[in-house]
């Protein structure tokens, strides 16, 4: 099922900014369906696990940071193809690169405060969603 579902954080700076709904609303209009979503917040010690593949570079301490600043939205998509359709619907890393029209370029402000992460792979996918959620909060096909 890993191929039908992504994971997301919508970051703290955009949160912030009061941009989270429509966020959602570009998701659910891009055709994804929630799976699971909550709002929390990321302590440094779980910044620190969750990026730690970033560790050895530049920004790290910055990203850790700035992810355990404040409240976040994390949540489970699914679509077809899920992973990379929202890598395209959000768009590259830097908002300045991303294209017209992405999550990114519309509502991000640097290359850490990019509005938004989304899963890279369908592997991380599966790893990133079991941090924050547990199979009983996950609510597949739950408009059927």
């Amino acid at each position: 099922m890993t191929e039908k579902f992504t994971f997301t954080i919508i970051k703290p700076c955009t949160v912030k900014a009061g941009y989270t709904g429509k966020i959602l609303a570009d998701i659910l209009d891009n055709g994804f369906d929630l799976v699971a979503m909550k709002f929390t917040r990321m302590t440094e010690n779980e910044a620190k696990t969750f990026y730690a593949v970033h560790k050895n570079r530049p920004f790290y301490e910055e990203l850790v940071n700035f992810m355990s600043s404040g409240p976040i939205v994390v949540a489970i998509i699914s679509k077809d193809n899920a992973v990379a359709d929202f890598r395209s619907l959000i768009g590259k890393t830097n908002p300045i690169d991303a294209a017209e029209g992405t999550i990114r370029r519309k509502y991000g402000k640097s290359l850490i405060h990019n509005a938004i992460h989304g899963s890279d792979s369908d592997e991380n996918a599966l790893l990133e969603a079991s941090r924050f959620f547990s199979e009983f909060e996950r609510y597949w096909n739950y408009r059927n």
